[in-house]
Parts: structure tokens; sequence; C-alpha cells
């Protein structure tokens, strides 16, 4: 199974852009979103994003992963 993580673009490069995943950021490639803009949300998987996606995907499935990261949080208290 692939599991995406939705990021929001802050930074653009040629051929890669500092992504924001749940408040932490990252570099990912883009070569296979050559055309996404700083402010546009991505599917990152293996350090390249995937996919653009509309806000409201982005953050909806953020959503779903605050809710798996905190229940694995509370497992370990």
């Amino acid at each position: 199974m692939c599991v995406g993580v939705p990021a929001k673009v802050v930074k653009k490069m040629e051929y890669s852009a500092t992504v924001d995943v749940l408040g932490s950021q990252t570099t990912v490639g883009i070569i296979f979103v050559s055309e996404v803009e700083i402010g546009d949300y991505v599917i990152v998987h293996a350090g390249q994003a995937m996919s653009i996606v509309d806000e409201d995907y982005a953050r909806e499935s953020v959503e779903e992963w605050r809710k798996l990261v905190d229940a694995r949080n509370s497992e370990t208290i």
C-alpha cells in the first residue's frame, strides 16, 4: 500500500520545492508536477510530489492524519 501525505508548497525551485507537512518543512522533488506553484497543495510520497490537489481535499486529509498522530501519541502515554 502506498501512502501519500498532503503538503503545502511554500517555496519552488527548478526541480524541487519546500513543502509544509503538518507544520514541518521538507524539500521534495517536483518532476511529476512541474506546473505546481507556491500555495498549491500536493500529495507527497517517497520524497516526490506526485499530484496537485485542491485545498479542501488537503485540509480533510490533514485532519485525518492528525487523528492518526494523536491516537498514536495517546497510546505511548
